[in-house]
């Protein structure tokens, strides 16, 4: 998959103007407060509509200001595609191709990328939630399918939790759990088999990545831990029975808490560097070192999975990374469409090839690599 343009139009502090990237390394460069980031957050709203910084679609209008509209051409499904976003404060328009679509998620599918983000380092150091967020995200962008079960798995959450609380109150419900439990299971067990799988092929690949990035000097590798005792080689059909019989031994518990105890919800996975948990012994420079080669791994799994190489997003990755690990960053990604930005003029005179754009008060300006 290919950047071939990206067009702005009153999107936050940006100039009106067509951005034209190059196939390989394409770094954007200028001070902070200038407007780098909000290229990447326009880039990666094209892969469903949502920013990776704010809930608020007024926050991505220029002031003064009623919409914002943000057009880009891509090659990708082998083919030259168009996709166009229009904002406004209560509502989104997508196009895709020309023709008007009912919601974002007719993006998914069309058009795929990985972002790195400063806020991604709370991959590790916050609770197990950030964790799953990060293979649900890689598995929903995969298939709109696998979005549409998590969404209704969190749904049917919400009502079971709410049956929980209500049952004190009325126990002739008490029965109508095992309804729930049953279509809970199903799609809980739809969800951990992806998850299990993705987080397998994951851990094989940021390992790779890892010691590139590390020059050699420390491994990397993921385990999935479950609340309700699954394995990565149980079946679909085992999974949903280990996680039929967690919620009826935790009925009593769950109906005084009011909550569902286990499940697909409960889960984490620990990233571990040297084989101890980076969560509670990784310095910050390690931990950015592990996010980097996870959201890489998460790149070529990807590319596996859908066939074609997703575009690579990185938001401020090169501070606290030392001049090795980023020389391997910059000049050993192949293949990939790569997005850097950063703010230190001797990151861009790095660069061996590729093209390089300089950001200030919202103008965009593409300078020569030499």
């Amino acid at each position: 998959m290919r950047v071939e343009s990206i067009s702005f139009k009153n999107y936050r502090n940006l100039a009106e103007l067509t951005l034209e990237p190059c196939e390989g390394v394409n770094i954007i460069y200028g001070n902070n407060a200038q407007g780098k980031t909000n290229i990447i957050e326009a880039l990666w709203l094209f892969c469903g509509g949502h920013s990776f910084r704010t809930q608020s679609y007024r926050e991505l209008i220029a002031f003064d200001k009623s919409f914002a509209h943000l057009e880009c051409a891509f090659f990708g499904q082998d083919r030259r595609q168009t996709a166009s976003i229009t904002i406004e404060p209560a509502k989104r328009l997508i196009k895709i191709n020309g023709v008007e679509k009912k919601t974002s998620a007719a993006l998914i599918e069309k058009f795929c990328a990985v972002v790195f983000s400063p806020e991604n380092l709370s991959l590790i150091k916050r609770g197990p939630a950030e964790r799953r967020n990060f293979i649900d995200s890689a598995i929903c962008r995969e298939k709109l399918r696998n979005a549409l079960t998590l969404q209704r798995y969190n749904r049917l959450l919400k009502q079971r939790n709410a049956l929980l609380k209500d049952i004190p109150k009325n126990e002739a419900l008490r029965p109508t759990l095992d309804l729930w439990d049953e279509q809970l299971s199903t799609l809980g067990a739809e969800i951990v088999t992806q998850r299990l799988e993705f987080t397998r092929m994951i851990s094989e690949k940021a390992a790779v990545y890892h010691r590139g990035i590390s020059r050699g000097s420390e491994e990397l590798s993921l385990r999935y831990v479950s609340s309700f005792g699954a394995s990565e080689n149980d079946s679909r059909a085992e999974l949903k029975q280990k996680f039929l019989e967690k919620c009826k031994a935790n009925y009593q518990n769950e109906i005084f808490t009011g909550s569902t105890a286990s499940g697909a919800h409960r889960d984490d996975i620990e990233i571990l560097i040297n084989g101890k948990n980076s969560r509670f012994f990784a310095s910050q420079g390690q931990q950015r070192s592990a996010v980097l080669s996870l959201k890489l791994a998460e790149a070529s799994v990807l590319r596996e999975r859908i066939g074609e190489d997703p575009v690579i997003l990185f938001d401020d990755v090169l501070s606290e990374l030392d001049n090795d690990r980023q020389d391997y960053l910059l000049n050993e990604l192949k293949g990939c469409q790569v997005f850097i930005t950063c703010c230190e003029k001797s990151n861009k005179e790095q660069l061996n090839e590729g093209k390089v754009f300089y950001v200030e008060g919202g103008e965009v300006t593409e300078l020569r690599v030499e």
